[in-house]
């Protein structure tokens, strides 16, 4: 027996880290997270540049919030507070559906994009990925298309100094940009934010649902129960994404105005928060991968792993150490012969070899007596004289010859090989 080229624990330890690795692969395939899409720079959820809203995400997972970033658009109709972070190319009859569906479904928190951010020039020194530079700001052109409830037209212009940039919800600070801050004036919006020029930059849509939680923020009175609907759930908009942003978390004010924000967009209620990441181009398709990790499906899928690795530890230490295997022939003419009427016998023409064997036989009879040729009746004449009580060798012949069967030919020439051995004795 020889020993193993490679230590038990050390094939252990390469096994379990490639069926990690193979398992992680195939979940990381399922959820989307192959590509590495997310630090692309833009104002996602996902993004660590200054136009992204990661610090905004981490802010509220550490305030206790279960926080989550969404790419599948099923995830759009969730009970929870949804924040839409779209593009400044983004759809704009796209997005006043997804609002209008969840006005039944769940708080709705939309800020607007402003930044053409782009990423830094490679070799820049101190940058990491994800990192941009902010070029120019934009007031986005699909919200003037939007009509209804949350119709807005959003403009950009300079702050006057000498004076808090923003002011509300018992907060005021400046902004990183005040040359190009961005908000509206009139439409149907309750304010909770205003810039220094009186502009709305924080507001929820002033229509006929009862939000009391928002209303008391914005010092207003809620009608009664029988003047609004209270099944309707609000839609706040930051028109000024600067309050939430990456940059924007820079400030401890404005930290704290985004957080008091998205508290008050949950009226009270504890429902988790949702990050939406499709309106920014980094949806995922469900897939098979992408189910077998989901319920109901990822008990089987942890049933099957369960018996995968049941195999693997049973076929791991079943056998010891390799042992050297022996030749499927071996040497020598004993082996030889055997194989040769393995063939045979196998074949089923065990019958054939009657004539040729008592043949054989006769002769090497023949050369024991004395005698020159093997004539049956000369045998059978000496075969009297040296042993008066064998039975002839020419009635042992025929037998062989006219055997029925693999047993019963095998039995006569045993009994002619039996009349060999005593004649050579």
């Amino acid at each position: 027996m020889n020993r193993g080229a490679f230590d038990r624990r050390t094939v252990l330890g390469l096994v379990l880290l490639g069926a990690l690795a193979f398992v992680a692969m195939l979940w990381f395939i399922g959820q989307g997270d192959t590509d590495g899409g997310p630090e692309n720079g833009q104002a996602h959820a996902a993004g660590h540049g200054l136009a992204g809203y990661a610090a905004l995400a981490d802010l509220l997972g550490r305030q206790g919030h279960t926080v989550s970033l969404s790419r599948n658009e099923g995830r759009l109709d969730d009970e929870a507070l949804l924040i839409l972070t779209p593009t400044l190319n983004a759809d704009p009859d796209k997005l006043a559906e997804i609002v209008e569906d969840r006005r039944y479904v769940g708080p709705t928190l939309l800020i607007l994009p402003k930044w053409f951010a782009f990423p830094l020039p490679a070799g820049t020194r101190g940058s990491k990925e994800g990192w941009v530079q902010l070029l120019a700001a934009s007031k986005p052109g699909w919200a003037a298309r939007l009509d209804g409830e949350i119709a807005m037209k959003p403009e950009i212009g300079q702050l006057a100094p000498g004076s808090a940039d923003w002011t509300g919800l018992g907060l005021s600070g400046a902004l990183p940009r005040p040359d190009e801050a961005m908000g509206i004036e009139g439409g149907d919006w309750a304010t909770l934010v205003r810039d220094s020029r009186g502009r709305d930059i924080v507001a929820y849509a002033a229509d006929d649902g009862c939000y009391p939680v928002l209303d008391g923020a914005a010092g207003f009175t809620t009608p009664g129960e029988d003047a609004c609907e209270s099944d309707k759930w609000n839609v706040t908009v930051a028109f000024e994404p600067d309050l939430f942003n990456n940059y924007g978390m820079a400030d401890r004010n404005r930290a704290l105005l985004a957080a008091k924000v998205v508290e008050l967009a949950r009226e009270g209620q504890d429902v988790p928060v949702v990050f939406d990441l499709t309106l920014a181009g980094l949806g995922g398709a469900k897939n098979l991968l992408t189910l077998a990790f989901q319920p109901p499906f990822l008990a089987a899928t942890l049933c099957l792993l369960l018996a995968a690795a049941v195999i693997g530890w049973r076929a791991f230490g079943r056998f010891g150490p390799a042992v050297a295997e022996r030749r499927s022939i071996a040497f020598g003419k004993t082996r030889l012969a055997a194989n040769a009427g393995g063939i045979v016998r196998r074949s089923g023409r065990l019958y054939l070899l009657s004539g040729p064997y008592a043949a054989l036989v006769g002769g090497r009879i023949a050369a024991a007596l004395g005698l020159r040729r093997p004539d049956p009746d000369a045998i059978d004449a000496a075969v009297a004289r040296l042993r008066p009580d064998a039975p002839p060798f020419s009635a042992l012949v025929r037998r062989l010859e006219t055997a029925q069967g693999a047993g019963a030919t095998l039995r006569a020439a045993h009994a002619l090989h039996a009349l060999e051995r005593d004649l050579r004795r």
